[in-house]
């Protein structure tokens, strides 16, 4: 029978709840069980796609097209799985399915009430996800914190399912603070007992304890909440910050953690294969050389809007054992007369994706820069956009080129919504969306740093360019090496003369991985690095 561990938070937000799932996920992998995650969120909007990325960050583009929260992304990084568009579940998506029912009819005038119709959609949902998955074990995370009212209907619906799954079935974690006081030299065990009395309240149980710290947690502050949580010693367990993210899943390990949920789901708990991530850890830690990276973007003030990237330039560090050091650079900010100011010290630049006319002339002063002073550049979804018009604009001597989705009467229109993709009826600009095959040209750069002819890349687009540019480009010197599989969209272009500038529709950071760097991001901090020698 399908196990679920459920992984709840308190006393604050942002304690890491996603990184300790992820990690539990890495750890149950590395025992030989296949893992699914799920990531349930209290706000009402449908999904991620709908608000700002300076509010929630990026969006995460799963493999079936789905716009899910950055979380998902943590999770497929860890534990190195594609997970599904409905291992996302938000409030908005439980309440529209209910509205949309009683619209139907389906309630025959019942009253729709939080229980049962909001706590059984919630837990049909978890379910039917995890059973989709066909995984032994599904790790699913619960936003929020533990008395939280929005919160509330998720925590109730677990509770539930623990009596409904039966005994030996479910294993509840809870994630709380445990904060030190330097001043007075002691830990604080209090906001984790309150956070586990909220929990207790309204009827769960955990079975074990993550305490974040700052500071490593003495074993009899573990013997006093173990005390008055009214959990076992052995299953209070210290996290402690840790100076990556990647050594968040050793360090568990050393505590138990998984062999604890083991124990409680009445599994096996085989000797873990950590040694590829350990490896990969080794090399994080032992760089030889140091690379800087410009990324220029709309949302820089929020880093984590771009966290994807971040992390896939991360995973390219290790592949060749570079310290990657990113500086996130406001394209609103930037200009083609400071660009060589703000730009010229930095070893390569990328021009991540984004949406709208705000910033668009700073990102194509960043494309100008790096491609005449030979800048290793890579450009993604909306920056490879630009990228193409700027060449339009420079090489072909067009400079009021530009994309409809910044100038809607642009003259000439580079980059569009093709007519096809509009909705007749109701005006919808659909996207493409989600996991789909790219064909590259034999002999080119890209197809070499790919080593392969067919690739499977993350789109999330609604702009395309128009293919009537791409004869006049080659003629001095741009190149479209990759297209969708149909033929019908250019995908790739390439300038084989400049040491590393490529432009990709589609979002390859979303298939990088701690231990198996995504090949362009591997060949562009290559690409990098032997820029500054």
């Amino acid at each position: 029978m399908m196990k679920y561990v459920f992984v709840t938070g308190g006393v604050v937000s942002s304690l890491g709840k996603g990184t300790t799932a992820a990690s539990l996920g890495r750890l149950l992998k590395a025992r030989g069980y296949k893992v699914a995650m799920q990531k349930c969120d209290t706000y009402y909007n449908f999904n991620p796609a709908l608000l700002s990325p300076l509010q929630h960050g990026e969006n995460f583009i799963t493999e079936d097209g789905v716009a899910a929260d950055l979380d998902l992304g943590h999770y497929e990084r860890f534990i190195d799985e594609s997970l599904k568009g409905e291992a996302s579940i938000t409030t908005g998506k439980i309440h529209t399915a209910l509205v949309e029912r009683e619209l139907r009819g389906e309630y025959h005038g019942a009253t729709i009430t939080v229980v049962p119709h909001v706590t059984n959609e919630i837990k049909h949902r978890i379910i039917t996800a995890a059973e989709n998955s066909g995984a032994d074990i599904a790790i699913i995370e619960i936003g929020g914190v533990a008395g939280d009212i929005e919160s509330s209907p998720y925590l109730e619906a677990i509770r539930q399912l623990k009596w409904e799954l039966g005994a030996g079935n479910t294993c509840f974690i809870h994630v709380a603070l445990m904060p030190y006081l330097s001043v007075a030299g002691e830990m604080k065990t209090k906001p984790t007992q309150h956070s586990v009395k909220a929990l207790r309240a309204i009827g769960i149980q955990p079975d074990v304890i993550v305490c974040r710290t700052e500071v490593n947690i003495s074993q009899s502050a573990k013997d006093k909440i173990a005390l008055f949580c009214n959990v076992p010693v052995g299953n209070v367990v210290q996290n402690r910050d840790a100076s990556t993210l990647f050594e968040v899943p050793l360090n568990l390990e050393k505590e138990g953690l998984a062999g604890m949920v083991l124990k409680t789901l009445k599994l096996d708990n085989p000797p873990a294969d950590l040694t590829e991530w350990t490896n990969m850890v080794a090399r994080y830690d032992a760089p030889t050389q140091e690379v800087h990276i410009a990324l220029v973007g709309k949302y820089v003030a929020v880093h984590d809007a771009y966290l994807s990237v971040h992390e896939a330039l991360v995973h390219a560090g290790i592949a060749n054992l570079a310290a990657v050091y990113v500086d996130y650079i406001s394209s609103d900010e930037l200009t083609a007369a400071n660009a060589a100011e703000r730009l010229g010290s930095y070893h390569g630049i990328i021009l991540p994706g984004g949406f709208g006319h705000r910033g668009a002339e700073g990102m194509l002063a960043a494309a100008n820069f790096a491609r005449t002073k030979g800048i290793p550049c890579l450009m993604i979804g909306y920056g490879m956009q630009l990228g193409v018009v700027e060449a339009v604009r420079s090489l072909l001597s067009l400079p009021d080129a530009n994309s409809t989705e910044v100038n809607r009467l642009a003259n000439p229109a580079v980059v569009a919504i093709p007519r096809d993709r509009v909705d007749e009826n109701d005006g919808r600009q659909n996207a493409r969306m989600g996991g789909m095959d790219v064909v590259l040209t034999e002999g080119s750069r890209t197809a070499a740093i790919y080593g392969l002819t067919m690739v499977h890349e993350r789109h999330g687009n609604r702009y395309e360019v128009d293919d009537v540019f791409l004869a006049p480009l080659h003629e001095v010197g741009v190149d479209f090496v990759g297209f969708s599989a149909d033929g019908n969209y250019p995908e790739v272009f390439e300038i084989p003369a400049h040491p590393f500038y490529i432009g990709t529709i589609y979002h390859p950071e979303f298939l990088s991985r701690p231990n198996k760097a995504h090949p362009l991001f591997a060949a562009f901090i290559g690409a990098a690095a032997a820029h500054q020698a």
